[in-house]
């Protein structure tokens, strides 16, 4: 069983909440949340201690003003530069369900020396970034709900379409957090992915 350590990171004026394993090896994994769910989500949810278990240095962030991280006025693609920098991780793979598929994909349209890989869950926001997209050169792993209410299924498809080489799995009858409402099929993905493209 992985041991989870959570501490709090100062990242420039903001205090950032951060929980992560004890793993110094593998590729950096970055796990970003939904509006309505936070870094302990990902613990809950076994991702943190499966990615462990595969060899990947797993790390899952509260952005500010959710979950465990107070609030700050640093917009949340500066918080994460910050982060990475002083956590020296190196190109991480992006994780970024819903609100934070928008954050991941802004980030890696504006720094993408940072970034390794992205995998865009329920992604809002996609179609405002559409002529951008095809400038993404990172592995990239599109995951959505075929009952997805929130975000349409047309942007997975638009993502699929505009970024080059991307991955897109639809997980059939299954909501919004697709993830949560089949965490089986969540992880199968998620470990295929990266051990196919980061190992």
């Amino acid at each position: 069983m992985s041991e989870i350590i959570s501490r709090n990171v100062s990242v420039g004026q903001c205090s950032i909440y951060s929980l992560e394993t004890k793993n110094t090896q593998g590729h950096d994994v970055l796990l970003l949340h939904g509006a309505k769910f936070q870094a302990e989500t990902w613990k809950e949810l076994t991702t943190l201690g499966r990615l462990d278990d595969a060899g990947y240095r797993p790390h899952a962030i509260d952005l500010p003003g959710f979950g465990k991280s107070p609030r700050c006025t640093v917009a949340p693609e500066t918080v994460l530069q910050a982060f990475i920098q002083d956590q020296k991780l190196s190109r991480p793979v992006l994780v970024g369900p819903s609100m934070s598929g928008r954050i991941s994909l802004d980030f890696a349209l504006k720094y993408p020396e940072f970034v390794g890989g992205l995998v865009l869950i329920g992604a809002v926001g996609v179609q405002e970034r559409s002529e951008q997209l095809d400038t993404i050169r990172i592995p990239c792993l599109i995951l959505w709900g075929s009952n997805d209410t929130v975000s349409p299924l047309a942007y997975a498809r638009l993502l699929h379409q505009r970024i080059p080489g991307a991955q897109l799995r639809i997980f059939d009858n299954a909501g919004h957090p697709c993830y949560l409402d089949q965490p089986d099929l969540w992880h199968q993905e998620l470990l295929a992915f990266l051990h196919k493209n980061f190992t």
